[in-house]
């Protein structure tokens, strides 16, 4: 179930810009249940698989209650710090057409955050954040040690700048 899961979590995909962002763990548990219905996976089966799916995203805000969902969660979350939370922050950022820093207040000493605007005002407001949300002893680990990496990243590039 868990295996399912991790493959289908993002069997839908929803631009981080998009209205819909907030239901896309939705969409792909919906999805998910089609698939594995298809497949003629029993309903108990499906039912674990959606749920882990519905609850692994931090948009969804919703709290896992298995361990497979929680394992899914933390993983999920994983990626998006460290080193690869990182790159994936500044490949979106500048897909959605925001600017890396503010040059006259790159850390937002004198204006608000605004993370739709520059990349690293997401670490802020969103990436930093996560290390306390994780579900596993595992992941609180992990998260951590990548957490401090992806200070490391910050405090690098607020050096050159």
């Amino acid at each position: 179930q868990l295996a399912a899961a991790v493959l289908l979590h993002d069997c839908v995909a929803v631009e981080k810009n998009s209205p819909l962002r907030a239901g896309a763990s939705r969409l792909a548990a919906e999805k998910a249940w089609q698939i594995l219905d298809g497949l003629r996976w029993r309903t108990l089966e499906i039912s674990a698989v959606a749920h882990a799916i519905l609850t692994h995203s931090f948009s969804a805000n919703m709290a896992p209650e298995t361990l497979e969902a929680k394992i899914l969660q933390d993983a999920d979350r994983l990626d998006a710090i460290g080193m690869v939370g990182a790159a994936r922050c500044f490949y979106i950022a500048r897909r959605m057409g925001s600017g890396l820093y503010d040059p006259l207040d790159p850390l937002a000493e004198d204006r608000p955050l605004d993370d739709k605007a520059f990349a690293i005002d997401h670490f802020e407001t969103k990436l930093f954040r996560l290390a306390d949300g994780f579900q596993t002893a595992a992941g609180r680990r992990l998260a951590l040690e990548r957490q401090t990496r992806l200070r490391s990243v910050l405090a690098m590039l607020l050096d050159e700048i």
